[in-house]
Formats: structure tokens, sequence, C-alpha cells
């Protein structure tokens, strides 16, 4: 409210500090007063600054008999003034990263103290599953669980429980909508061309976990796919089979149907994304092992009012070219899998119109056997869609789903 009511505040929690010597001091989101200074387009005084200036000279001020530890924490390192991050003020700095299976699996053995488990629930196999997913999502991983138990009836949380509440936090909430039979097979080729392209080009790193038609969040249709293992590493061939894949539903509607529909807009900007990041951040095409371009995601912050572009056109054109030759090439690697495979391909259609909901392992079997083989694993049934009211919305929240128009955020290496 008032000028200098920070910077005052500041000074009396480090005298605080010192009276109360030894103790620690931990400051929450420090980025909130911790922002470089001199940053925006415009002057003035900011009174941020003075409660930084003011921080700065009570920590310089410390020294290693006063008893006093000060721990900071953010999630936006990368907007924090230099000077509050040099040694004498903050000497270490820990870098805390999403937990690996190990951690998945202790987290969610804490959050799981509280609540009845069937036999068959194995939160090893869970962690397994979960990769990419913060501790408060495994939080809330196990809320959903205990909450779908609780709507079917049951004392203790069941493995199809935990099982569907994965599917709601990772790929979306299922919520049927009223659509006629074209449009149901619209979206049964669309989804049937992304399993079966990654069906038939993947090495066992991102297997096909589940195929549906049924509404999920913003999308009408999901195929939805989960990693082996942790994703560290990203190779040029995995990236490239992502990019045939994400074409595969474009190319499925067309050869199926005739026609195109909006339905590839999130998969067009998800594999235009790759492609250039494969051409200007990880050196994969013939231009070389070269960064074109920067982020000017930070102008005001101050950093980059005065910098200099660094792509000349002549480069900008190449760097056009070869990502549309990037796209290009895996488009007809992708077409010529679904015209080899066209009988998967109408199969795969037909089984997702029958039941709705296929898994990998029913992909895998039409691919090479012709027909499923193993039964359709029965799950917890809602309102049949011709009770839905919503009408026809937007795109895809995973990797290759969806048909629609919308962004598509992406818990896949792509």
């Amino acid at each position: 409210m008032f000028v200098g009511v920070g910077a005052s505040r500041v000074r009396d929690m480090f005298e605080q500090g010192r009276k109360s010597a030894p103790c620690l001091i931990f400051i929450d989101e420090i980025d909130a007063v911790g922002r470089q200074r001199g940053a925006g387009l415009g002057g003035g005084n900011d009174e941020r600054e003075q409660t930084l200036n003011s921080l700065l000279v009570e920590m310089d001020g410390f020294d290693t008999t006063e008893g006093v530890i000060i721990i900071a924490a953010t999630n936006r390192p990368d907007v924090l003034d230099s000077a509050l991050l040099r040694p004498g003020r903050f000497d270490r700095q820990i870098y805390v990263d999403l937990p690996d299976m190990i951690g998945r699996e202790q987290i969610l053995r804490v959050h799981a103290r509280r609540l009845s488990l069937a036999d068959n629930v194995d939160l090893g196999v869970i962690a397994r599953g979960t990769p990419g997913l913060s501790g408060a999502d495994l939080a809330n991983l196990l809320n959903e669980s205990a909450l779908l138990a609780a709507r079917r009836n049951r004392k203790k949380i069941d493995a199809m429980d935990v099982e569907d509440a994965r599917e709601k936090v990772q790929f979306g909430r299922e919520r049927r909508r009223l659509m006629d039979d074209e449009e149901k097979k619209l979206i049964a080729y669309h989804e049937a061309g992304h399993a079966l392209v990654q069906g038939v080009l993947d090495d066992g790193h991102m297997p096909v976990h589940k195929v549906t038609i049924i509404p999920r969040g913003r999308s009408l249709g999901s195929t939805m796919f989960i990693p082996k293992k942790d994703v560290l590493t990203r190779a040029m061939k995995r990236m490239l089979s992502s990019i045939a894949t994400g074409l595969g539903g474009r190319i499925a509607e067309e050869l199926a149907l005739g026609d195109i529909s909006n339905g590839a807009t999130g998969d067009i900007k998800q594999v235009t994304a790759i492609a250039r990041a494969m051409v200007c951040d990880w050196g994969m095409s013939p231009l070389g092992p070269i960064a074109y371009g920067e982020h000017h995601d930070t102008v005001f912050l101050g950093r980059d009012i005065t910098r200099a572009e660094t792509v000349s056109e002549d480069t900008a054109r190449r760097i056009d070219a070869e990502i549309q030759r990037i796209i290009t090439e895996q488009y007809e690697v992708a077409k010529k899998i679904i015209v080899a495979h066209r009988s998967a391909l109408d199969k795969i259609a037909e089984a997702l119109l029958e039941h709705e909901t296929i898994e990998g392992r029913h992909v895998l079997e039409i691919i090479e056997f012709g027909e499923m083989r193993s039964p359709i694993t029965a799950g917890f049934v809602s309102k049949p869609a011709d009770k839905a009211d919503d009408k026809k919305t937007a795109d895809k929240p995973s990797s290759a789903e969806g048909l629609g128009a919308g962004p598509a955020p992406s818990p896949t290496p792509a």
C-alpha cells in the first residue's frame, strides 16, 4: 500500500532473525521480490526494487558468527537478479527435479498410508507408469482413485480405480458428447491412424497404451502413449517417429473418408514444434549443429531489448525449408505404413466404433494377427453417448490425440 513498507519489513525480519539466533529464515517464492532490477520497458521508481535492495544489503551484512541461515525457494530461478545469487548471499543452489521411479514409489507410499488399498494395487507398477508426474500429481492420483472407488461402492481402492484415475490425471476426464455416426467414424479413423503408425514404428520405448473415441478433457478422441521408463534424452529416430505418428490421423482421414478435417490442428502444431526444435535447437538437420535464433520471451526482464537478431534472411529460408522437408518426409513414411496396413486400419477403426475404447495390446494384435485375440477389459461404464448434451469442441491432451482446434499440451517426450 505504501512506498517503503516492503523494504522496512525486510529489515525487521532480519533484525528478528539476529535476535533469535541461531535461527533459519525461509523465504518462499523469492522471485516475487527478487526479480532482476532494471526490468521492463518503462521508467520510474519500482517499489519492488527497493525491497530487493534492502534484501541484498541485509544479506551482505551477515557473517559466519551470527548464526542465521537463509533459505529461499522459487520455480523461476531464471528471472532472479544476479546479485542475489552470488556466493556470500546464497552460497549453494540446489535444483529439485521431478521424482524418478524410486522417488515416485516412495511418494505414493506416503500418500497411501491413510488409504485402504486392495491386494491387486502395486505402487511400484503405478510408479513405473507415471513418468513426469510431480509429488502433487501423485497425491491427486490417489485422491482421484479414492473418489472413483467411493462412487463404485467399494470399500478398498482397486487397481481399476487407480488405472482410471491415472488416465483422468494424465489425459483428462471422460466427457461424453452427442455425436452422429459420421463424426464417430471420422474420430475412429483419426485415432486408428495415430495408433497404427505408432504401433508399427515403436521400438518398445513409447508403446500405445489405449485408444478411445470417448471425449476426454478437450479432446474428442485420444491415442495415449505411456513411456516404459523416464525419458531423459531424445533420440533423432524417435523424434521422427513422433512426427510420423502425429501425422497419421490426418492421413487416415484422407485415405479412408476422402476428406480431411480440422481435427489435426493440434497434431500439426506439435509436429511443427518438434521439427523446428530439431533444426534450430538440437542440430538434427543438414544445417549442422548450430543454434539458430533464441527465444525472446524475457524482453520485459530488460535482457533482450538491445539484442540483435542472430539469423539472416537466407538462413531463415533454409530453416523453413528443412522443417518442411522433415515433415514432408515423415508424412510419406506414415502414408506408406497406413497404405500397407490398410486392413489393419479398418479393423482398428471398427473395433473403436464397436467398443469405444481398446488397449494397446489390441492394436498390436490387429497389426500382427489381423484380429483382436485378447478380451476387452470391462471398466467403469458411464452414461451412454446418446444421453450426453454437450456439443463438439476442441483438441488433445496427449501426443497424438483428439479432434478439434485447440492447443495441445504434451506429456510425452515430443
